[in-house]
């Protein structure tokens, strides 16, 4: 019985992506048109209204959130709310994208020819030209399907899953063709760790002040444990006279150095610390810092500026604190 659940799933998963690879065979000229056509709407001042019914309806609903997320000014449309005053959310500068795998959606079809007596421009996304829709499009983005994953084919799964990767690459290409950068996201996104990573910088998290230990390399380990006990963090950073980046000592170098020579309480940093430790700059997005922690599996990150000056100390476990992570 098992089995037959896993054979079952697998089959699922090989016929969508036989639907995947089979639109991405059949991107053209139709989705270069279609990112055309949405940026001289967006660039004139109108919007992308994405309207669907059923299932189509809630990957287009899907789709408008994502685009708007990068930038590009999208809302979703029910055709039937449409019918009963809704069309009053569109301009004539907006550019109106149906969906509909079958193009035949009789409550879709209906809310096309008032629309367009509006002055929009009409595009359809659906599996062929040769529909009612499509007769009735200005474009037609062909995306078709040769069977659902569905036994019966007929519940919508092929079909739906390749429209939500198409919508993903209508976001991406128009991210990329209209300069979207990743301040512009987190601009769009303020709430979340995400917009925090990529609008705040490293000196807007890092611990300064008497918060991190700064040694010179003639200071004792002992003195260097002291320093990080009163500042409350895991490491000493060594630096010359002018404040430049030497070394690094933490805690776990201490307990190491112990276990093989009782005495290193009297030693100096320089004798005991890890040269060129890694450093990120202040300038630097806040997400560098998450990325550093992944790579490398260190717990304090040194802050340096433009000169290599030490200005301050990050420690993983501020991380959570500030939603970074």
């Amino acid at each position: 019985m098992s089995q037959n659940i896993l054979n079952t799933a697998h089959r699922v998963f090989e016929i969508e992506l036989e639907a995947l690879q089979a639109v991405d065979r059949q991107l053209g000229s139709e989705f270069v048109e279609l990112v055309k056509r949405s940026e001289k709407a967006l660039d004139r001042g109108g919007k992308l209204v994405i309207t669907g019914v059923g299932k189509s309806g809630y990957i287009g609903k899907k789709i408008a959130a994502t685009l708007s997320s990068i930038g590009s000014t999208a809302v979703f449309m029910h055709p039937v709310e449409a019918l009963h005053g809704d069309l009053g959310i569109m301009r004539k500068d907006d550019l109106l994208v149906a969906i509909s795998y079958s193009g035949e959606t009789d409550e879709l079809i209906r809310m096309i020819t008032p629309a367009k007596r509006l002055g929009v421009e009409l595009v359809s996304i659906c599996g062929s030209a040769d529909c009612r829709l499509g007769k009735l499009s200005d474009l037609v983005v062909p995306m078709k399907v040769e069977r659902e994953a569905c036994p019966f084919n007929l519940a919508p799964t092929s079909t739906t899953t390749a429209l939500l990767a198409l919508g993903d690459a209508w976001a991406m290409v128009m991210l990329q063709e209209r300069g979207f950068t990743k301040e512009d996201y987190g601009r769009f996104h303020p709430g979340g760790a995400i917009g925090r990573m990529v609008t705040m910088h490293v000196k807007d998290i890092m611990r300064s002040g008497d918060r991190f230990a700064l040694v010179s390399p003639d200071t004792a380990v002992r003195d260097a444990l002291c320093r990080m006990g009163h500042a409350r963090c895991g490491s000493a950073i060594v630096v010359d006279e002018a404040g430049k980046l030497l070394g690094v000592f933490t805690d776990g170098d201490f307990r190491r150095a112990a276990e093989k020579d009782i005495n290193v309480l009297t030693r100096k940093m320089a004798d005991v610390m890890t040269v060129n430790p890694i450093a990120v700059d202040s300038e630097a997005l806040a997400v560098e810092v998450v990325r550093v922690v992944e790579k490398h599996k260190i717990s304090d990150i040194i802050v340096v500026d433009s000169d290599r000056k030490v200005v301050g100390l990050i420690d993983v476990q501020d991380l959570p604190g500030l939603k970074l992570m």
